[in-house]
């Protein structure tokens, strides 16, 4: 492929693209798993981009503020670093979140009951009622990416990406976190 037709390449079709070249380039690399995880990857990255910019942003809320606010939702009261944890977020990122959302009136924090140092995050009323609402739109999208796929291919991805995830991978990089 020349420069001038790489010019008719998008972000998804990148993927063959690079995966034709890189293996053309490096005898070694394996290409059946270069293009599962390019695009598992870029697949996440467009949907994550299609779920920002279509439902998060045009109700006031980043992509990390959504997902703060969605764990405080199900999982709160809870402490700041199970946030973290929950959201696959640092710490740093979700103290700085919850600075914002606090200040927009989404969240409080009160203290912990068990431990005078610790501090519980608690979803106000309104903040109640934002991610209720930006839920529900957020499900509508949710909905219009799995479309594409039938009933049975949907359990079959879900069965293959719980697999990964429960995988040797999975565990050693869950440990560094």
């Amino acid at each position: 492929m020349t420069a001038e037709s790489t010019n008719e390449l998008d972000f998804l079709s990148f993927v063959d693209f690079a995966v034709a070249t890189t293996s053309s380039e490096l005898k070694d690399v394996d290409p059946v798993a270069m293009r599962l995880v390019l695009s598992l990857h870029r697949v996440t990255s467009a949907l994550v981009y299609d779920l920002e910019s279509a439902v998060h942003r045009p109700r006031g809320l980043s992509w990390p503020g959504f997902r703060v606010l969605f764990v405080v939702w199900l999982a709160g009261p809870v402490e700041s670093k199970r946030v973290a944890t929950l959201s696959g977020m640092s710490r740093a990122a979700v103290s700085a979140l919850v600075n914002t959302l606090e200040k927009a009136g989404l969240v409080s924090r009160r203290p912990s009951p068990h431990d005078r140092r610790s501090v519980l995050l608690v979803l106000t009323g309104r903040g109640r009622e934002v991610i209720t609402r930006d839920y529900l739109a957020h499900n509508e999208r949710e909905q219009a990416w799995a479309d594409s796929l039938t009933a049975e291919e949907r359990r079959t991805l879900i069965g293959l990406l719980d697999k990964l995830m429960t995988g040797r991978a999975a565990r050693e990089a869950n440990r560094r976190t």
